[in-house]
């Protein structure tokens, strides 16, 4: 299982504010990746910022946007063969980030 964690600076803050955007974005994250697209829930905030999970089979995608801040937290976690790093490439470049510090980590599926 790999686990990206990240989070997105300096980013267009009209694209963190639109709902819908976010939405499809994290649809295509999915596509990227190689992972299995299940369903997505969001929620916008008054006055301005994004919350959504997309479920995967292999697990989960997030968001947290601050646009007031041009900010995105994020994560992306899958098991099998898909490749978070992927949707996190995709996801940085789709809301024009200028720059973004990430972790990756290997979670083990069960502790020998």
């Amino acid at each position: 299982m790999k686990h990206v964690l990240f989070t997105l600076y300096d980013c267009d803050p009209d694209l963190l504010n639109d709902r819908m955007f976010i939405e499809g974005l994290l649809y295509d994250a999915s596509q990227a990746s190689g992972a299995t697209f299940l369903n997505t829930i969001s929620h916008q905030f008054e006055p301005q910022g994004v919350t959504a999970v997309t479920l995967l089979a292999e697990s989960h995608i997030s968001i947290h946007t601050w646009p007031e801040e041009g900010k995105a937290v994020c994560d992306i976690f899958t098991c099998g063969q898909a490749d978070p790093m992927l949707g996190f490439s995709l996801m940085r470049s789709q809301l024009k980030a200028m720059s973004s510090v990430h972790h990756q980590y290997d979670r083990p599926f069960a502790i020998n």
